[in-house]
């Protein structure tokens, strides 16, 4: 594994270069476990924190948390949302959100099929599944606000699959710009190995979880 930089660049608003992939590691005090029903660890939350809702000079961003579930009709009702708010970030003063986490739990995230095109018999699809999910996102988020996919391969059929290419490629539909990759390892690194911590005993050999950065594109 390629040793990772000790703190990776942060995103900056407005920018449009795609940034190398990332290896995000606990520090040596930090707890490898991953709660329940989490994607991420708490460490690599409050990472995510630093990360992105910052900026220097500037006051922290809000960040909305979603546990998506599942993706069928009604969705919206049944994700768990959680606001964010640093003590210091004074009173809202534009609409919309900064930046929004969605944490896609690999156990209870149905895999849905993309579509290519949508012909009249199919009115209201935009609304459903991962379509209308990246386009209700896309209308929450400020123009260049940051929407961060975290999720993790899962086994079908006893075999592991990636999401991350049909995710993408639905996300720009909807328009957002594609930034960073950053793997986050379920694991302590100890001189040039990685003790594991997997996130879920039914995949042992799965030891990192991917976190997509997205910014949402506004028409000039």
């Amino acid at each position: 594994m390629t040793p990772p930089r000790r703190r990776s660049p942060a995103v900056r608003r407005g920018t449009s270069a795609q940034l190398p992939t990332t290896i995000w590691l606990p520090a040596p005090d930090d707890s490898a476990d991953t709660p329940a029903g989490q994607v991420l660890p708490d460490w690599a939350m409050g990472k995510l924190r630093t990360e992105f809702t910052r900026t220097s000079g500037q006051r922290p961003a809000p960040l909305l948390r979603l546990a998506i579930n599942d993706i069928r009709a009604g969705m919206d009702a049944r994700s768990r949302c959680t606001p964010h708010r640093a003590t210091d970030a004074g009173p809202e003063v534009n609409p919309g959100s900064s930046v929004i986490l969605a944490e896609l739990h690999p156990d209870t995230l149905p895999c849905a099929p993309l579509h290519s095109g949508y012909g009249p018999e199919e009115r209201g699809a935009m609304d459903d599944g991962w379509p209308g999910f990246f386009h209700r996102a896309h209308r929450l988020l400020r123009a260049d606000g940051l929407l961060l996919l975290a999720t993790r391969q899962r086994r079908d059929a006893g075999q592991l699959t990636d999401p991350l290419g049909l995710l993408i490629a639905t996300a720009r539909t909807a328009g957002f710009r594609y930034l960073q990759h950053i793997a986050v390892v379920h694991g302590h690194a100890i001189e040039d190995r990685i003790a594991p911590a997997p996130p879920d005993a039914t995949t042992p050999e799965l030891i990192h979880s991917d976190l997509i950065v997205l910014s949402a594109v506004r028409a000039q």
